[in-house]
């Protein structure tokens, strides 16, 4: 299941990778027929110095290829015209892992090439790559896997002051932008962005103060925080988290949550991400504990299914995700936040 909470461990460099490393470093000449940049704007800013949890980055001109260790950082790139030449699978086994949200951006250029995170990041396939920038913005990099990567390329990690997984899709979309030499765009797919969201609070007032919250069925009852995309996506559209919440998910993403605190589903809309809709969603409901609650009896509950696409832009958030998502699930949250179980949530198509 793609919760990312299952932490890896980090792949130790063998000596046949650190020859690689020496062979394919950053110093090699792109190879511009092997992929690269679909630019539609021209690159500045460079030299550009960025701050990353593992210490800062320089980037000393326009980057040509790209490589992405992080699970969504494709999108951002691609909404500023910028190609990888080779992205990193998080779910859902898309060709180039480029989501439908995003194949008009990516248009008539190659695929990327798609590497796996499943035993860590995938060090001699980076390599060979031979890229100039590697983007792990929405990663788990641990401090040997920096080290390791920036070897091969001046590497962009996660935030230093976000938890891993768990990087805005604000600070993500700014901070590639930066990285590729497009700033001024990234700010307005941004800010663009963020006026849409306006545009939902205003038309919803409802949605403004009430409490909301994600959750999974991974192992019982996960619960995603405010360090979370998932969470920021509520309080984006004007939710207020539940009390208590950031205690039970401390300084991660997301965290099980006991039985004893299955009051805190209690809120004013509650999303869940399912494997299967139909059997999932009667799993939950059927729960004796969870039955009781008004969130449950009010029908203020939203279930979606991981891999079908509203499911799954919920996960992948990005500014290329989210017009979609805020089109499919902005009518689900206002049928469910009025608390009359008459007023039917109704599903959004699978694709």
């Amino acid at each position: 299941m793609r919760l990312l909470s299952i932490r890896r461990t980090a792949t130790v460099a063998a000596t046949g990778l650190l020859l690689l490393l020496a062979a394919c470093g950053p110093n090699s000449e792109p190879d511009e027929a092997a992929g690269g940049s679909s630019q539609a704007a021209a690159a500045t800013g460079f030299p550009v110095s960025l701050e990353n949890k593992f210490g800062t980055t320089t980037i000393a001109a326009e980057p040509k290829r790209i490589v992405t260790v992080g699970l969504v950082e494709q999108d951002a790139l691609l909404a500023l015209g910028v190609v990888p030449v080779a992205t990193t699978e998080w779910f859902g086994k898309k060709p180039g892992a480029v989501w439908p949200w995003a194949e008009a951006a990516l248009g008539s250029a190659p695929k990327p090439q798609v590497l796996t995170n499943t035993d860590g990041v995938q060090f001699e396939k980076v390599a060979a790559l031979r890229p100039d920038l590697i983007l792990a913005v929405y990663s788990g990099l641990t401090a040997q896997d920096y080290a390791t990567l920036s070897k091969i390329a001046p590497t962009v990690a996660q935030p230093k002051d976000q938890v891993d997984y768990g990087v805005s899709w604000q600070d993500l979309t700014r901070t590639v932008g930066s990285a590729v030499g497009r700033k001024a765009q990234a700010d307005k797919l941004v800010t663009d962005t963020e006026a849409r969201f306006a545009a939902i609070r205003e038309e919803h007032p409802e949605f403004v103060g009430a409490t909301g919250m994600m959750a999974t069925t991974w192992e019982g009852y996960y619960v995603y925080g405010p360090q979370d995309p998932r969470g920021r996506l509520l309080t984006d559209l004007g939710f207020k988290l539940p009390d208590g919440l950031a205690e039970v998910t401390g300084k991660e993403f997301g965290a099980n949550l006991s039985k004893e605190r299955t009051d805190l589903l209690d809120t004013g809309v509650l999303i869940w991400l399912v494997e299967k809709y139909a059997p999932d969603k009667a799993k939950v409901q059927s729960d004796p504990l969870y039955a009781k609650l008004k969130v449950k009896t009010e029908g203020r509950d939203i279930y979606l299914e991981n891999e079908e696409l509203v499911g799954a832009a919920t996960s992948f958030i990005s500014v290329l995700s989210l017009p979609l998502l805020l089109d499919k699930l902005v009518p689900q949250i206002a049928a469910a936040v009025d608390g009359n179980p008459a007023t039917a949530v109704v599903r959004a198509p699978a694709s």
